[in-house]
């Protein structure tokens, strides 16, 4: 998958953002973290899942720091196939302090978003280092997390998620290991402390295997650069990718994986603009009311209400509003105040998500009642029926049932594969 904007002037790819409230669809990477996650089996998958090396290596070469390799090998893990991120070094300076990474980061230029997902995992590192070793973050010596290796792999993962266009990661519980593992300071428990804090508020939970499943690394990436946690969310998947590990594990693909695609869950579309009228009365009469809500279906409002209410010194009043079109506001506002005799009222632009309905029409014992179909639901409207069960002396409950029985009959035996009902023009506007 690759990113579909333009790309900047600094030749990079600039990747789809999405505006609130456009609805524009974001990409999503979804991490499952089965056997647990580390630097390079992250920057593997993505690598696995299609992001050109060729363009991640082009981002890494801004950095200044020379005497690494990076390239990506096809692997197996327990039957699956995988990519393996392996990074080569030929400079044993493998000890440097989070100011010196920053430092690095911010020489390099990287795209904004590239240095901000870099410059966080690196942060989440040298915090939780601070507080294990009761250190200011800014004084933190990094070992591992300070090696080539670790920084290739943390901007490299950067870099590859910008060149899928990818806007938001989600990342599946984290597994870990038990017992123990070797570290520059020697034995420390398995997940090691690192590990523990920084996945601190994260889903995780453990395999009964002596390995170092889930490193401080992988953590760290998964708890910046994931925003929230779960199993694959609603996507329209475009590419998926295995990363391994450097080991083989028995019985267990020593892989992460990632999944790759469009989100379903974008910002929601906007919906249909209406203006919400309202005037509080206090001295119209239940006449008055209910002619004004005719009145004002009549004249084209979508719907309208009456709420009681009470106002100032406890007086019983009520509160008549009007859902209308825009264009009409004028026009309803002028309605609303000659039916009521109102001294005021008042108005706010809203929006409103109706759901797709037709209009059709039932025969009940010789009088055609029309019915109202939404996704899911039939509805018989009131008027019809109540007329029809005037005319032919049964009760409206009965005649409600009837013609919503008949139109499911007609339904069932004769289901147009494309279906026009004949409209008519409804009696009443139709309500929101």
């Amino acid at each position: 998958m690759r990113a579909t904007a333009q790309g900047r002037e600094d030749g990079t790819r600039a990747s789809p953002r999405v505006e609130p409230g456009r609805g524009e669809p974001i990409t999503v990477a979804w991490l499952h973290c089965f056997a647990g996650v580390a630097g390079d089996m992250v920057l593997g998958s993505l690598l696995d899942a299609g992001a050109d090396l060729a363009e991640v290596l082009a981002l890494l070469q801004r950095l200044p720091l020379g005497g690494w390799s990076l390239r990506a090998e096809p692997v197996l893990r327990a039957g699956i196939a995988a990519t393996h991120a392996v990074v080569e070094t030929t400079d044993d300076v493998v000890v440097r302090t989070y100011a010196h990474i920053v430092g690095l980061v911010e020489e390099a230029r990287l795209p904004d978003r590239v240095a901000r997902r870099a410059l966080g995992t690196f942060a989440a590192l040298a915090e939780v280092e601070g507080r294990l070793h009761r250190r200011p973050p800014q004084q933190v010596h990094f070992h591992e997390v300070g090696s080539h290796d670790t920084v290739i792999d943390v901007v490299g993962t950067a870099a590859a998620l910008e060149v899928l266009g990818v806007d938001d990661v989600v990342s599946s519980p984290v597994a870990t290991g038990m017992g123990t593992v070797r570290s520059a300071h020697g034995f420390l428990p398995n997940p090691s402390p690192a590990v523990v804090r920084l996945l601190q508020g994260i889903p995780t939970w453990g395999r009964d295997l002596p390995v170092e499943l889930t490193t401080p690394t992988g953590a760290a990436i998964v708890a910046t650069m994931a925003t929230s946690f779960g199993p694959l969310p609603p996507m329209r998947i475009a590419a998926s990718g295995f990363g391994a590990g450097t080991h083989e594990i028995d019985g267990l693909p020593n892989c992460t994986e990632v999944v790759v695609g469009e989100s379903l869950a974008v910002a929601e579309a906007p919906g249909q603009p209406v203006m919400l009228l309202e005037a509080n009365l206090d001295d119209a009469t239940g006449e008055v009311l209910a002619h004004a809500v005719e009145v004002l279906l009549e004249a084209g409002a979508y719907d309208a209400w009456i709420t009681p209410i009470v106002m100032k010194k406890g007086r019983p009043a009520h509160l008549v509003s009007v859902l209308v079109d825009p264009a009409l506001t004028e026009v309803t506002r002028a309605t609303l105040q000659a039916e009521t005799g109102s001294l005021g009222v008042r108005g706010v632009l809203l929006q409103r998500w109706p759901a797709a309905r037709v209009m059709d029409q039932v025969e009940v014992d010789g009088a055609l009642v029309q019915v109202k179909i939404s996704p899911g639901r039939v509805k018989v409207e009131q008027r019809d029926a109540a007329r029809a069960a005037s005319r032919r002396g049964l009760p409206l409950r009965e005649v409600l049932h009837r013609a919503e029985s008949v139109w499911r009959q007609q339904e069932e035996e004769t289901p147009p594969p494309d279906r026009t009902p004949p409209r008519f023009p409804p009696e009443s506007p139709e309500p929101a």
